[in-house]
């Protein structure tokens, strides 16, 4: 018997309720939804960071032809060149500055991490009233335009400038002698300019520290070290693999800081990328160092997550 038209009515309004107070959609209707709501995001997801994307790794295995237009033919030499092997033999500069663009990333990632330790734990320390001002003031440099920061940093470092002045009065600096352009410049502003990428999320993790497990091993006759070692550090240790994680991807790539500091001879990757799309044209070979450069990004961001989800699997915070 077929239901009548007062019992369809009664049913599509229980489907109403029953989707307003948030139950399970009927079939259909949820990825209907979806579709509305994500559609645009994957879209524009799609044509302006997956399709440009892929262009780039594809451009990445084409050849350069001898007027520096882009021939379609597939080859690994932009990898090779990568690891040093030229047409004319070992060529060490490509992998001089992978190296290099490595080494300044990790170096900017300890410093960073040894001067953002203190910080975390006096934020956390203070009274509540405080802390937002304070995290404001860690987050004031973002204000700023990196390139304004880049060349702020030119005037304290020049001759005349403070710094110049201070290093001079100490006998760390000849009179006259500027501070830039050089790697002491560079890893000076590089650390300066990440420094709050590694406070935010060591504070988030500081903050959730149980300190009775530090009053636990005071009790058992931990010493200082012990204590910090074994009952503060694997409390905080997603926080600092987080922060590491976030200064030292960033940093590896960098190009403006040592463009203008390091007076155009410090070359790293993202100096790399734009030498070869600007002045070589040889836009194959700029695509494997981006490629590449995106490689080492996902290998950080994969043990990140590896390591935190180790982490939870143990019970640890």
């Amino acid at each position: 018997m077929a239901p009548s038209a007062g019992a369809t009515t009664r049913k599509r309004r229980r489907l109403r309720r029953t989707v307003h107070f948030g139950e399970p959609l009927p079939p259909g209707a949820h990825t209907f939804r979806a579709s509305w709501l994500c559609g645009p995001s994957v879209l524009w997801m799609t044509l302006f960071l997956l399709l440009p994307l892929s262009f780039v790794i594809a451009m990445s295995f084409a050849q350069r032809g001898d007027a520096g237009e882009i021939e379609w033919r597939f080859t690994w030499e932009n990898y090779a060149r990568l690891l040093g092997h030229g047409a004319l033999g070992f060529d060490p500069v490509q992998p001089v500055i992978l190296l290099r663009s490595l080494l300044v990333g990790l170096v900017t990632a300890v410093f960073c991490l040894l001067l953002g330790l203190p910080v975390a734990f006096y934020i956390a320390a203070l009274p509540r009233r405080w802390k937002g001002a304070a995290l404001t003031l860690v987050v004031i440099p973002f204000w700023t335009n990196l390139l304004i920061r880049t060349y702020g940093w030119q005037l304290l470092l020049a001759p005349g400038g403070v710094m110049a002045k201070l290093f001079t009065a100490a006998g760390l600096l000849r009179a006259g002698e500027a501070l830039y352009p050089g790697w002491p410049a560079v890893m000076l502003a590089m650390v300066c300019d990440y420094l709050p990428f590694m406070v935010l999320p060591l504070y988030a993790s500081v903050e959730k520290i149980d300190w009775s497990l530090t009053e636990a091993a005071a009790d058992l006759g931990a010493s200082p070290l012990q204590n910090f070692r074994h009952a503060i550090l694997p409390q905080i240790r997603p926080g600092m693999i987080a922060g590491c994680i976030l200064v030292f991807l960033p940093a590896t790539g960098q190009f403006v800081i040592p463009d203008l500091l390091g007076g155009a001879k410090v070359a790293l990757l993202g100096n790399a990328v734009q030498q070869q799309f600007g002045a070589s044209r040889d836009w194959p070979l700029g695509s494997a160092i981006a490629v590449t450069a995106l490689l080492v990004m996902f290998l950080g961001v994969w043990l990140h997550t590896r390591v935190t989800r180790g982490h939870k699997e143990v019970g640890l915070p």
